[in-house]
């Protein structure tokens, strides 16, 4: 097995220089060298055939005892020098200090096809962040992970990858829901690739620390290998850089609202510097269209990252990141300006994403009355939002909205409850197609046309709860098939794949309020 090794993280930064593996506060060092712990009786559980050949490897190679050793940590691989990353965060909205990669080990970078990944083990066992846990993680957040990475990427959302998926041969014991019902797991190890894991975090803890050195050091690493078109160590380059991860942050946030996914757990230290999706835990797909709905059971008090508030947490987010890099910058307007800058484009860049989902081309004036007045709607009864829009497409200029419901027709399989489409919540629906089908005739693309871009942006299928949780129900029997069943389905969500129409239906009732298939801790 040949991986092109190509190291910088841990070549060109300061390195902790205590090399044991004890919970302690790490300065003056963006990351500690720690070896992965051997795991007990290790099997290869899935890989994504993708990902193995985009860092260099073959399909051979991944079903090779060699390839099972090195991802699931049982080897460090010749040439490497694997290590845990320090930052810290804000975590709801408070700052929580020294985090760092508690149970992630970083195992190397790879170079292949032009492209530079980052390996990382997440569940390989302690760390210098460890604090008092373990450093592992469970079967079924693992499977969560391994097939959220890869799903996230088809339908075009910014994200760190999957490579693989195996099994420690460990128990691992967890709280699932934090209710005092702690219980034994199987273990499980996800390698995880990304050009780069450095987070919001790594910056600010420098920062925090005034260690402004270290800071300086970080940002122009960061700059000079992802950033190549922004000028080193100047103060121009270091606000261009800031203004570049803000039209990054923005840009993965509005992928997340067009297909209705909620991260769940936004703290500082879970967002990426490069603009991906990281750090899949509580995560979910809206079922009923709803603003106010968080997949986290640790944010059901305050919701403070729920579906509508996300774009917020990003600009509040980005506000903690300016604040640490004001000692290289040296003032706050242009940092400032830059969050203005992100608060207009948001506006924007929602309502052009909102067009493309109802398959309006042209801009009216109009067309912000129409997307509030639909999302004010679509709360009224619990209706899904991936039936509803991609269905909506079957909607045209032609359509006839009656006094019954038979105009409903289209999308009356989003409904939760279609008993309840009467009095004001008819009249509601029947003033937004009218609104809607008016509309549509200001457009000049045929019906087909509309149909096949509505279809490019609105996607049939994603991972739903309910959906991962029958996996990891069957994955503890020991049946890994819907493993990649699911995995190859979501490869092409915005396909009919009419093989898989089962798949494409509102979460089952009895998934309604089920553990793992609505709500989900942050335990894994």
């Amino acid at each position: 097995m040949n991986l092109n090794i190509a190291d910088t993280f841990n070549r060109e930064l300061p390195a902790d220089p205590d090399r044991t593996n004890e919970p302690r506060q790490v300065k003056d060092a963006c990351f500690s060298f720690v070896k992965p712990s051997v795991p007990g009786q290790p099997k290869l559980v899935h890989y994504s055939k993708e990902m193995v050949e985009a860092i260099g490897l073959t399909e051979a190679d991944a079903t090779s005892e060699e390839f099972l050793k090195i991802f699931s940590g049982a080897k460090v691989l010749e040439g490497t020098d694997p290590y845990a990353m320090c930052y810290g965060g804000h975590q709801f909205g408070h700052w929580a200090g020294q985090l760092g990669d508690g149970r992630a080990i970083n195992l190397g970078e790879v170079v292949h096809a032009g492209n530079r990944w980052a390996l990382q083990l997440k569940g390989a066992g302690t760390t210098p962040y460890s604090r008092t846990a373990d450093g592992l993680a469970v079967l079924r957040s693992s499977i969560r992970e391994h097939l959220c990475s890869e799903a996230m990427h088809h339908l075009g959302v910014p994200t760190t990858r999957s490579v693989s998926l195996a099994l420690s041969g460990d128990e691992v014991l967890r709280d699932v829901m934090y209710n005092g019902n702690a219980a034994y797991e199987k273990g499980a190890i996800v390698c995880r690739a990304a050009p780069s894991f450095i987070r919001f975090g790594n910056f600010e803890i420098f920062a925090r620390r005034g260690d402004v050195d270290s800071l300086r050091k970080l940002t122009d690493y960061t700059i000079r290998h992802f950033f190549p078109e922004i000028e080193q160590g100047t103060k121009a380059g270091y606000i261009a850089f800031f203004k570049e991860v803000a039209r990054r942050t923005l840009d993965m946030i509005i992928h997340w609202q067009r297909v209705g996914f909620v991260h769940g757990v936004m703290n500082t230290d879970n967002l990426s510097i490069l603009g991906l999706t990281i750090d899949f835990g509580p995560y979910g797909w809206l079922e009923g269209y709803d603003d106010n709905w968080t997949p986290n059971t640790t944010d059901r008090s305050h919701r403070r990252y729920r579906f509508g508030n996300q774009p917020h947490i990003g600009l509040w987010n980005l506000a903690q990141l300016g604040s640490a890099l004001v000692p290289l910058i040296e003032e706050v307007k242009p940092l400032q300006a830059v969050l203005e800058a992100y608060k207009a484009a948001y506006q924007l860049r929602y309502l052009s994403m909102m067009r493309q989902k109802l398959g309006l081309q042209t801009d009216r004036e109009t067309d912000d009355a129409l997307v509030g007045q639909l999302v004010a709607t679509l709360q009224l009864t619990e209706t899904d939002m991936t039936i509803f829009f991609r269905n909506l497409s079957e909607i045209s200029q032609e359509t006839s909205v009656n006094e019954g419901t038979a105009f409903l027709a289209p999308v009356l399989d989003a409904f939760y409850e279609p008993d309840a489409l009467t009095g004001e919540t008819l009249a509601a629906w029947q003033s937004w197609f009218n609104a809607y089908v008016e509309r549509l005739g200001h457009e000049t693309a045929t019906a087909e046309e509309r149909r096949a871009s509505m279809h490019s942006v609105n996607p049939k299928y994603v991972l739903r709860n309910y959906m991962a949780q029958l996996a990891i129900d069957k994955a503890d029997a020991g049946d890994y098939t819907l493993i990649n069943d699911l995995h190859q389905l979501l490869k092409r969500p915005y396909d009919e794949q009419p093989e898989a129409q089962e798949w494409f239906a509102r979460r089952p009732e009895w998934a309604r309020n089920r553990v793992g298939c609505s709500m989900l801790s942050c335990s894994s």
